[in-house]
């Protein structure tokens, strides 16, 4: 499933087009951890693929200084993902620390405008390739990737499968630092919830009515379609 997806910008680990599950178009969105690795050739890199925007999940106190600065002419916008200070983000940090698939639905049902502002960023991006993370790129980049593969009517099982595959991508990162294997870690979590994270993510996948979702939690029709001829169209402009 990986294949041609994967990308070898250097100074990071877990950066994959989504293009080519369901409909979407190779080239249209890219998912990856925080670019705080990537140096110049990275992000020289990331520019010949044609990313232009940048799409930061992260709450603005997470975010370091790049290693090497960003290209001029790719713009970042800053959309934090989690409602860090609510009640809602204080319940589940003792449930999960917003680190597994369990507060997906609940975060979809509680704060639906943090996921509508974040495909709103990316609906109305200029043209060019848009790169999505958080952090680790696992969580709060996998449920807005959870979300536009849904739009994009990709299998279930894919969308499972690439939330798994950043638990392998980052292992090594994660070893670096000391941290635990993470994978081990949020099975054991949700195995204390009576799930799994496959059942998890499907139960997820499949309470997700779209475009309804969307429209309903203030996305316009008009960002609807430009979302649609986002995910559609390729903008890379280099071989991977």
């Amino acid at each position: 499933m990986t294949g041609d997806r994967e990308l070898a910008w250097q100074g990071c680990v877990n950066a994959r087009d989504l293009g080519g599950l369901g409909w979407l178009a190779p080239g249209a969105v890219v998912r990856m951890e925080a670019p705080t690795y990537l140096g110049a050739a990275g992000w020289a890199a990331a520019w010949a693929y044609g990313v232009r925007t940048i799409v930061d999940l992260r709450h603005p106190t997470e975010c370091g200084l790049d290693r090497a600065p960003r290209p001029a002419g790719m713009t970042t916008v800053r959309v934090p993902l989690d409602p860090a200070g609510t009640p809602f983000y204080e319940q589940w940090r003792h449930i999960d620390n917003l680190a597994s698939p369990l507060y997906f639905p609940a975060l979809l049902t509680a704060h639906p405008e943090r996921v509508i502002a974040a495909v709103r960023a990316i609906a109305d991006a200029t043209p060019g390739c848009v790169v999505f993370h958080c952090a680790g790129g696992k969580d709060r980049t996998g449920l807005l990737a959870l979300v536009l593969l849904v739009v994009a009517e990709a299998e279930p099982e894919e969308i499972v499968a690439d939330y798994l595959l950043s638990y392998d991508r980052m292992k090594q990162r994660y070893d670096e630092l000391g941290v635990r294997d993470q994978l081990a870690a949020v099975r054991e979590i949700v195995a204390g919830h009576g799930t799994t994270i496959e059942d998890s993510l499907t139960s997820t996948i499949a309470s997700l009515r779209m475009p309804d979702f969307l429209l309903e939690n203030g996305l316009s029709e008009a960002e609807l379609s430009d979302l649609r001829a986002r995910l559609t169209t390729g903008f890379a402009l280099a071989t991977r």
